[in-house]
């Protein structure tokens, strides 16, 4: 018996759904079904990605719409064009014995004259991503009137992305409707407001703890210097043979950076950023999702809403500052009860955000040693051995050519040949990681004594001296400070804004009226001098150098400068959510 039978189902459905292989409900699906056949109740569904959610309120929908109606019954609103397209395609399976029933997907980057066109010719059930959504509305395309059920699906990725206005429009736009059922893999605030705003009384159902991560997925992060970074994210790449993952970076910059250095070295990679034509994208997760592509390299904007089966890794390049991001980004493998190892590349002073992840995601984050070179080597050569051990020879007539191989190698010994065999494959691993460093960071080991110093009321005070290079920084200063209008937030940008390096690289900023100190990794210390020192800011050259010593005063060189001069850029303060 399938286990869906008790659910409610019609026969149709379930046959479909038995065609697909599935026999057995997800927890979602258990509890979220019964509850949403009702068609009156407005619900609240909180489970990760990959847990099943669209055949939690597919099937239903299916169910309660009338075929015989040929205008729009049920609206399901989504974040992005690919989750839309793999929403459509899902119920296109689940409606295969069901007859008069039509879907239609409207999304941007696509003719929005032919979805006018389909809209016309009579849908039951409209598939839609909020901005060509809104564009419909206003055009009198499609009437919400008739609406009795709105499906809101991954409605805190459409918050983040900035689409409340629109979630507002779209319901108070179906003032018909019989009920709204919202999935999130994440309750904050702004998805309780528009239950509390517009739902009645919503049935609430959570799969696992609330903003938990998926019990599936392993944790684990790797502690790096932040100027070898990329070196560590190779390094992991090649000690996962076999790896069909997805790379995650903050900016569409390093993306594109980094996508462009690993294919130049042989990884069958593309990167997915938002300076990408619609027809460029499809393209990039066409070959991705038919696994021409080993990895994807994307930021979270443009990956919002990607959903591929079989993803085995996920990697942040860097930790996301919104810790829900990580949520977010994890949740791409280990779906559909299948396991994912999530990496993680942490700088020495981003370990504060491992405990709390921990504590959001409910689950032990592992710290392991980046790989040493050889240790890459012997992975990989086991991978291939292992490879070669399976390969299916029953197809080919390989006896014909046996005489002839055999007599090739009648001088050769087995180990010989074996030898030949893991040269010829692993030439350039050994060659590439010979002499290969350890890229671990380590403890700078003992601390500097505090400073003593005297106060002006004659106090002894303490203070720790940070002009050293024994635990991986140099300190740098730099003529700016807080009467250049300058707080601590709009100085970072400036700086990072200027030399184009990664905050990770930062240390300690102690910040004065006239100038500023502060520590940058070693190996970025030269090329942030270089980016910033001789700059024009309010028209006067702006100096930084290596401190030498102490907390030396600045010349007046420069410092002065008339009242009401305005800044030529604006450094307005970051929003830090982390």
């Amino acid at each position: 018996m399938n286990a869906f039978e008790a659910l409610g189902l019609k026969p149709e459905i379930i046959q479909s759904i038995a065609d697909l292989g599935f026999t057995t409900p997800t927890p979602i699906q258990e509890q979220a079904i019964p509850v949403l056949l009702s068609g009156t109740t407005d619900f609240v569904g909180l489970a990760q990605t990959g847990t099943g959610k669209t055949a939690a309120f597919g099937m239903p929908l299916l169910q309660l719409i009338n075929a015989a109606d040929r205008f729009p019954q049920a609206l399901i609103v989504c974040p992005t064009r690919e989750l839309c397209l793999q929403i459509t395609s899902d119920l296109q399976d689940f409606k295969k014995y069901l007859k008069g029933v039509h879907t239609e997907a409207v999304y941007g980057g696509a003719s929005i004259s032919m979805q006018i066109r389909n809209l016309r010719q009579g849908v039951q059930i409209v598939v839609a991503t909020p901005g060509r959504l809104i564009d419909l509305i206003e055009r009198k395309a499609i009437d919400l009137q008739k609406v009795k059920y709105v499906v809101l699906d991954e409605a805190d990725e459409m918050l983040n992305m900035g689409f409340r206005d629109d979630i507002d429009f779209v319901l108070k736009n179906t003032i018909n409707r019989e009920s709204i059922w919202l999935f999130s893999a994440t309750m904050p605030p702004e998805v309780r407001a528009i239950s509390k705003n517009f739902m009645t009384s919503p049935k609430e159902i959570t799969v696992g703890k609330k903003n938990s991560g998926n019990v599936n997925i392993d944790h684990q992060y790797f502690v790096s210097p932040a100027h070898s970074r990329y070196e560590t994210l190779k390094r992991l790449i090649d000690f996962n043979p076999g790896m069909y993952g997805i790379i995650f970076t903050r900016t569409k910059a390093d993306a594109q950076d980094i996508s462009e250095r690993l294919s130049k070295s042989g990884y069958e990679i593309e990167a997915l950023h938002g300076d990408l034509t619609q027809q460029q994208r499809d393209r990039v997760m066409g070959r991705f999702r038919s696994k021409a592509l080993q990895l994807l390299i994307a930021t979270d904007v443009a990956a919002r809403g990607i959903d591929v089966d079989g993803i085995t890794h996920v990697i942040n390049y860097e930790l996301p500052d919104d810790i829900e991001v990580y949520t977010h980004r994890s949740g791409r493998t280990g779906r559909a009860g299948k396991t994912g190892i999530c990496l993680s590349i942490c700088h020495s002073r981003e370990t504060f955000k491992i405990r709390t992840l921990e504590k959001m995601v409910n689950a032990r984050f592992h710290k392991l040693d980046i790989p040493s070179g050889k240790d890459v080597c012997r992975k990989q050569f086991f991978h291939f051995m292992d490879k070669l051990i399976q390969t299916d020879i029953s197809n080919g007539d390989y006896e014909t050519y046996l005489p002839d191989l055999m007599e090739k190698f009648a001088h050769v010994t087995k180990e010989e040949v074996l030898q030949r065999v893991a040269a010829l494959e692993f030439d350039h691993f050994l060659k590439y990681y010979e002499n290969a460093e350890d890229l671990n960071a380590r403890d700078a080991g003992r601390r500097e004594r505090p400073e003593i110093r005297t106060g002006i009321d004659g106090s002894r005070k303490e203070r720790t001296s940070f002009n050293r290079r024994d635990n991986g920084y140099t300190r740098l200063f730099i003529n700016l400070g807080t009467k250049d209008g300058f707080y601590k937030a709009s100085f970072l940008q400036f700086i990072l804004d200027e030399s184009n390096l990664n905050k990770e690289v930062l240390g300690k900023i102690d910040m004065r009226e006239m100038n500023t100190w502060l520590e940058v990794d070693n190996a970025e210390a030269s090329r942030m001098i270089k980016a910033i020192d001789g700059k024009r800011y309010n028209n006067r050259t702006v100096r930084m150098n290596e401190a030498d010593g102490g907390f030396k005063r600045p010349s007046d060189e420069g410092n002065n400068r008339s009242e009401g001069e305005g800044r030529k850029r604006n450094y307005a303060p970051r929003e830090r959510k982390f």
